[in-house]
């Protein structure tokens, strides 16, 4: 089994920061799943989750072009944790954001792989 545990959410202020982390433990041995990447997905009130950032594991980045330059994720293998750093915070990035563990991100708007149980994050204007 794999489990992801987000933490790192909360209130800030519009242009401040937070960094979310994520927590693997477990195996994907046997899973229909390759774990090959991992990502964060937001999904605000009333709207579709959307991926916002993902890492491979060789270690390409990607981001939504609504957080690029703003947001910075990465990884600390000896940890097992993915880190989504968020700078300039703005009203707009207020969404719950979840964990992502997959095969490839190609296809961002199939939900697949393992996931996280979301944090919460609020901006204020």
């Amino acid at each position: 089994q794999v489990q992801l545990v987000e933490s790192g959410g909360g209130l800030v202020q519009a242009g401040g920061s937070l960094r979310l982390s994520c927590a693997a433990s477990g195996t994907a041995s046997g899973s229909i799943f390759s774990i090959n990447a991992m990502g964060w997905y937001r999904q605000p009130p009333g709207k579709q989750r959307e991926l916002v950032a993902a890492i491979t594991s060789g270690g390409s980045t990607d981001y939504a072009d609504s957080v690029k330059g703003r947001f910075t994720i990465s990884r600390d293998n000896a940890k097992n944790t993915v880190y989504l750093q968020m700078d300039s915070l703005k009203p707009e990035d207020t969404a719950v954001y979840y964990c992502n563990a997959r095969a490839s991100f190609q296809f961002p708007r199939l939900l697949s792989g393992y996931w996280g149980q979301g944090t919460q994050v609020t901006v204020s204007s």
